[in-house]
């Protein structure tokens, strides 16, 4: 039964989410990450706080008196209480709660190396974070000299070298190659895979690859080698050619749709022929696109894409592209429709290619609570063309960012200031929010680019990121009441 509770003890619920979906309440717990469907009578026990901390007598007095636990003896309340309370939904007032995860200890060894095997590119969108108004890359090294614009093949395989000295314990690890433009630098990537390969089959590991390409540049030799390889792939595409070529250009200003569009059919044709591993079309949203939920479907039905992600652009606050929180009403809308798509099929068991829904399911029924935003400077970084060691991708050559070379090693001091700086508790802001377990203040990159400072919440997108959690645990209690088998994927078998 637990500790008795003490009548004038003041008590007061934790920061949660209630959701009502078809006439039952669920409960996301902000303090342990756990999706709860309350009972009438937990439901009035709980819902006795949210005017205000009470002590034990005026809650079960409040619980009494609501339709959901009408005529409940008193003593079957207080149990019920002091369950809440051992789930961490109700604490007594003062109380201090749980401490959260702490910054794990250091050298902490990493999963993924993104190796940005060029700075070229072939197109010039308009709100790219490497070219753009937005870019942090210094293209000039301290001295005044020019950075190297592409990778070496040494360079890639001692990028190779460093993850597997760096991954100790990891089973399995991921070569990510990236650019400006990843296929502008082909040999390399030949000799980075071979050469990871050769370490992975000696050392007994597992090594996977991943690469993001805008598609100009496919041909059926790169397809084949990708397939062959099991890549897993990201096409940059915003959608058909009206909302793709608005920001998706060549420099002389021509659209690159038309291009690449036979391109991807070939690949995707290849693949699924090899049964690959699904190819992803990674979507940057900005402000005046306008039929999100049609734009998926051209990606997905016309196309065929497996998974589509959409992301708003991170861009500088006064950007023509850059979304504001007057806009943000418009994606809610646009994932709320594509939502109801991926309940409709999950609850008949169909796959659906939203993806980023698929990973809002899996952090809510595994429970994820994070200190962290991302894996950028934890268990990924990035590696620049020269070898020089950045936070993430995006914060590769940004000189304050640089936390070692693969030459010389991570900086474990730089490395640990900067989670340590950008722990969630650190970011005061978001501690009375709900939906911190799944957001923990946001992107490090659009956090510099709006702020000055890449540890700092990112306060412009909350209001967006807490419907969008509801619509999340929406979804889950929809999926969970009509095909609970759908999250068996997500199980781990012990």
């Amino acid at each position: 039964m637990g500790e008795p509770l003490i009548p004038m003890t003041t008590f007061a619920a934790t920061v949660h989410r209630r959701r009502v979906v078809d006439d039952a309440v669920w409960i996301y717990a902000s303090s342990s990450a756990a999706v709860l469907r309350l009972d009438a009578v937990a439901d009035a026990v709980l819902g006795a706080f949210l005017d205000g901390p009470k002590t034990v007598d005026a809650a079960l007095a409040v619980a009494a008196a609501a339709p959901g636990a009408a005529g409940i003896p008193n003593a079957d309340l207080a149990t019920t209480l002091r369950e809440l309370v051992g789930l961490g939904l109700v604490r007594p007032l003062g109380e201090s709660a749980p401490p959260a995860p702490t910054v794990p200890p250091m050298p902490y060894p990493l999963t993924t190396l993104v190796v940005n095997v060029t700075n070229a590119c072939n197109l010039s969108c308009t709100y790219c974070y490497e070219y753009g108004e937005d870019r942090l890359a210094d293209r000039e090294r301290t001295d005044g000299t020019a950075r190297r614009s592409t990778m070496t093949v040494e360079t890639a395989r001692e990028s190779v070298d460093f993850l597997f000295a760096n991954s100790e314990g990891r089973p399995e690890i991921t070569v990510t190659f990236f650019g400006g433009e990843t296929l502008l630098n082909w040999t390399v990537i030949e000799a980075a895979v071979a050469h990871a390969e050769t370490r992975a089959k000696a050392e007994g590991r597992k090594v996977n690859f991943s690469l993001t390409t805008n598609a100009t540049l496919l041909t059926d030799a790169i397809i084949d080698f990708l397939v062959d390889h099991t890549f897993g792939i990201n096409i940059s595409i915003d959608g058909a050619a009206e909302d793709h070529d608005r920001h998706r250009k060549f420099k002389s200003g021509e659209g690159s749709y038309e291009l690449i569009l036979p391109k991807i059919r070939r690949l995707l044709e290849k693949n699924r022929a090899r049964r690959g591993r699904p190819i992803g079309a990674r979507v940057t949203l900005t402000r005046g696109t306008k039929d999100v939920r049609g734009l998926f479907r051209h990606l997905t039905e016309e196309i065929g894409f497996d998974e589509v992600g959409l992301a708003p652009v991170t861009a500088a606050k006064d950007r023509d592209w850059a979304f504001e929180p007057s806009d943000y009403h418009l994606l809610v809308d646009a994932f709320g429709a594509l939502a109801d798509d991926y309940v409709e099929a999950a609850s008949a068991g169909r796959h659906h290619g939203f993806s980023n829904l698929s990973d809002l399911l899996r952090e809510l029924h595994t429970g994820t609570n994070k200190a962290h935003p991302c894996g950028a400077g934890l268990g990924l970084l990035g590696v620049s063309t020269e070898g020089d060691l950045g936070l993430c991708h995006r914060f590769v050559e940004s000189g304050e960012h640089e936390i070692g070379s693969i030459s010389e090693g991570i900086d474990s001091e730089k490395r640990a200031a900067f989670l340590d700086a950008g722990h969630i508790s650190k970011r005061i802001d978001c501690h009375g929010c709900f939906a911190r377990p799944v957001c923990s203040g946001g992107c490090y990159h659009e956090a510099y680019v709006r702020t000055g400072d890449a540890s700092a919440p990112n306060l412009h997108a909350c209001d967006w990121i807490r419907a969008w959690t509801d619509i999340g645990l929406s979804s889950y209690a929809r999926i969970m009441a009509k095909n609970p088998a759908w999250f068996d994927r997500h199980e781990v078998s012990t």
